[in-house]
């Protein structure tokens, strides 16, 4: 599958807020918002004064946002979009519980990952169980009830065992239960749109692809 494998500042800079792609670093100086808060380019100076943007550009740069925040290409999020608008549930907050969904988002959210993308590259190698059983696909669905592990292989992990330590001092969503000791957590109920803290307004979103 296709993934943008381009510089991940490049696309805070685009959006103008930080997306917290790269765990850590997001919250140092070392940010590239806290050194060039303008968009990327050449003109990218002269262009932050740009006149108001339309309201399909304002659309289409939230949606832009939501993307790259969960690390989804546009096929798949415009899929997930078509399947929140069938659902009885109100469309922008029902996308938004989908993508919390994901296990590599709930990986992320549990603290086991710094960042989504390094949650999906854990996710991808191997590291996680669902239930009991190794899954492998950042995409997976959880639902409530599900419990995600470590897998028992990779729990003596260097990475690992330096995740534990900082993880009894963590905390989670209320949606989710974390188990320290086991290197395990909980989806206790699918969140509601309270419970997701992601600066989004997906009600632009969803105008974007009602045109």
């Amino acid at each position: 599958m296709a993934r943008y494998i381009g510089s991940a500042c490049v696309l805070c800079r685009r959006e103008g807020v930080k997306l917290y792609l790269k765990g850590d670093r997001c919250y140092s100086p070392k940010c590239a918002i806290e050194k060039r808060n303008y968009p990327p380019g050449p003109h990218g100076q002269r262009g932050a004064f740009r006149r108001k943007s339309s309201d399909y550009a304002t659309q289409l740069r939230e949606k832009q946002k939501a993307r790259r925040i969960y690390g989804i290409l546009e096929r798949q999020f415009r899929r997930y979009f078509r399947e929140a608008s069938k659902s009885t549930g109100v469309t922008g907050a029902m996308l938004l519980q989908t993508l919390e969904r994901r296990l590599d988002n709930v990986v992320f959210r549990l603290g086991l990952a710094s960042s989504r993308k390094q949650a999906r590259q854990l996710v991808l190698h191997g590291h996680f169980c669902v239930n009991g059983k190794s899954v492998n696909v950042p995409s997976y669905l959880l639902k409530a009830g599900d419990t995600v592990s470590v897998a028992e292989s990779s729990r003596t992990n260097p990475y690992f065992q330096s995740v534990v330590q900082d993880l009894a001092r963590r905390q989670v969503a209320e949606w989710l239960s974390l188990d320290a000791q086991n290197f395990s957590g909980s989806v206790i109920s699918l969140p509601s749109r309270n419970q997701i803290d992601t600066p989004l307004k997906e009600q632009l979103i969803v105008e974007y692809y009602s045109r």
